[in-house]
């Protein structure tokens, strides 16, 4: 009689393997970390931006740099400039223009509130990050206050006092 075994099976695949943590949402396609150094961020904003199919797939490459972008209100639309986007490197002769200016999307409530706050002497449209959103290219768009040179001297005055005290508190525990 022969002898019966038990027949061992490897589970099936993940049907959906893992996306790229950048387009999953995961992680910033593009943060403007200097925005924060030299403004004060007041108030921040979520906007869609127009893009073209090479766009896209060059900021999902992590090709985005938004270091001197700024945001623009002009006849009602938002527009954001100097948001450098590189070649996508599998493009062909339709390739996008690196630093073309792009429409931002957001509800014209929204357009009319921005109106009236960048209106405001010495209020600026500064984007501090680009990322995805359920597939979408998002921007987020802070409303901010330009620093003088001793606000950031403040700010990096202030930063290392903290750093010192949670270190000493540290130094404090293990000791």
């Amino acid at each position: 009689m022969a002898r019966q075994t038990a027949h061992l099976t490897k589970p099936n695949p993940e049907k959906n393997p893992r996306r790229e943590p950048t387009a999953a949402g995961e992680r910033d396609a593009a943060v403007n970390r200097k925005a924060s150094h030299n403004y004060f961020l007041l108030e921040k904003f979520e906007a869609g931006v127009a893009l073209t199919g090479t766009e896209v797939k060059a900021v999902r490459d992590g090709q985005a740099n938004l270091k001197d972008a700024y945001g623009l209100i002009k006849d009602s639309e938002l527009w954001l400039l100097n948001c450098h986007i590189g070649p996508y490197e599998h493009g062909n002769i339709f390739n996008h223009a690196e630093l073309r200016t792009r429409k931002l999307l957001m509800h014209r409530e929204e357009i009319r509130k921005l109106i009236g706050k960048t209106q405001q002497r010495g209020l600026t449209l500064i984007p501090t990050r680009m990322y995805f959103k359920s597939g979408k290219v998002k921007v987020e768009l802070a409303l901010a206050k330009g620093k003088q040179l001793w606000d950031k001297r403040e700010t990096e005055r202030r930063r290392t006092a903290d750093k010192e005290s949670r270190e000493a508190m540290a130094r404090s525990r293990k000791g």
